[in-house]
């Protein structure tokens, strides 16, 4: 693999550092991941309507990011990368340390959440500056696949470490393991040199009348997409009573699954069209819903918790199917550059709905139940479709 990657990569491009900070700050992100929720709820004690707005913070700062680099449009995308493992490492430390408070813990949470917002984007630039020209696509590939690698390992690490401590979860130590991991990518990210610039086309917000569907469907996809993500485990972990090992298992089983069924997903893009897809995709989405919504009232709790396992994978499957918006922006693109800014506005779309419904998916379940949520998911999917159907091609 690294013989391949040589080939992509410029010459004298510190390319080596920053993919080992990836892959390790990827390991320590895998540790976190599969511990939050359960740690959420079972050491911090937080309820439905708690985790909604413990989310809703925690997305604040990728709302706030185009406003973030903005005020640091004077630093290179390089300096941009290790300012964000700092704030990654503070936050993870921070999380290791303070007493199981909702308040101090959600500090910690948004903090880190800061640091991996500012490095999202430095890692595609990074990337893209050093590849070599015609290549980038590969390049991206290989960065994408190096960073689940080590998210894949981080989930390994706690499904192994709470199988052996079995009834002993010592949460903290394990944040504190995946704050060492970070203060290694930390330090790997030292390495990387350069003044690669953060974004060349100058273009923060980037709105024209043509791509109005691709906003619409942007705001649906965040706003469903925020349910299953944020909510999705916690209904495992307090309605089922999930163990954290069993939620890295299936984060890990998802990761794997999505790894493997990405080309085929954009192959499938690329024949049959992105509109049949972005239909298609969310109308399974609806039979996801009702199941993970509605089946402890179908099934004895034993065979529902399993049947909600299986649609949760399918959702993350399912939502592969996104790549579809990317390429209908492209096709009704005049350039690159357009379409790079278009995709960019759309991210800041997205998060500005994610952050409420985060808020409110939270009060939903709390008062209303747990079907009514996913009912609204599903709503969400059936708009998301009908609005699909009225793409055109090349529409101006």
């Amino acid at each position: 693999m690294l013989d391949r990657m040589t080939k992509l990569f410029k010459e004298n491009t510190p390319f080596k550092a920053l993919f080992l900070s990836i892959t390790i700050s990827g390991l320590g992100y895998g540790i976190y991941k599969g511990l939050i929720d359960n740690y959420l709820a079972e050491i911090v004690t937080m309820g439905e309507f708690d985790r909604g707005l413990v989310e809703f913070f925690r997305e604040i700062p990728g709302l706030m990011l185009v406003f973030i680099l903005a005020l640091l449009y004077q630093m290179s995308a390089e300096k941009l990368y290790k300012l964000g493992a700092v704030i990654m490492l503070l936050g993870m430390a921070m999380l290791s340390i303070v007493p199981p408070g909702k308040v101090l813990v959600t500090v910690a949470i948004c903090m880190h959440s800061l640091g991996e917002h500012i490095q999202l984007g430095m890692k595609n630039t990074l990337t893209l500056e050093y590849s070599k020209p015609g290549l980038g696509g590969q390049a991206l590939g290989y960065q994408s696949a190096v960073s689940q690698v080590g998210t894949l390992l981080g989930y390994l690490v706690v499904i192994v470490a709470f199988f052996v401590l079995k009834d002993s979860q010592p949460f903290r130590l394990f944040f504190m393991f995946a704050a060492v991991f970070l203060l290694v990518s930390m330090l790997y990210s030292f390495r990387i040199t350069g003044n690669s610039e953060t974004d060349k086309s100058k273009n923060r917000f980037y709105f024209r009348k043509k791509f109005t569907k691709y906003y619409m469907l942007e705001v649906f996809y965040g706003a469903r997409k925020q349910v299953f993500f944020t909510f999705g485990p916690y209904v495992l972990i307090l309605f089922y009573k999930a163990s954290a090992s069993v939620i890295s298992i299936l984060f890990a089983i998802s990761a794997v699954c999505c790894y493997f069924l990405a080309p085929v997903v954009g192959r499938i893009i690329d024949r049959l069209g992105y509109k049949i897809v972005m239909v298609s995709a969310t109308l399974i989405l609806v039979i996801v819903c009702f199941f993970y919504g509605f089946a402890h009232r179908l099934f004895p709790m034993h065979i529902a918790f399993i049947v909600c396992c299986i649609n949760y994978i399918l959702d993350s499957i399912i939502s592969l199917a996104s790549m579809a918006s990317n390429v209908y922006v492209q096709d009704i693109s005049d350039s690159p550059e357009e379409t790079k800014a278009t995709i960019s506005t759309g991210i800041s779309v997205n998060h500005l709905i994610t952050v409420l419904i985060a808020l409110f998916g939270g009060w939903i379940w709390q008062t209303l139940g747990i079907e009514t949520l996913f009912i609204c998911s599903a709503v969400l999917g059936l708009m998301n479709s009908a609005y699909a159907m009225t793409i055109r091609k090349k529409e101006a």
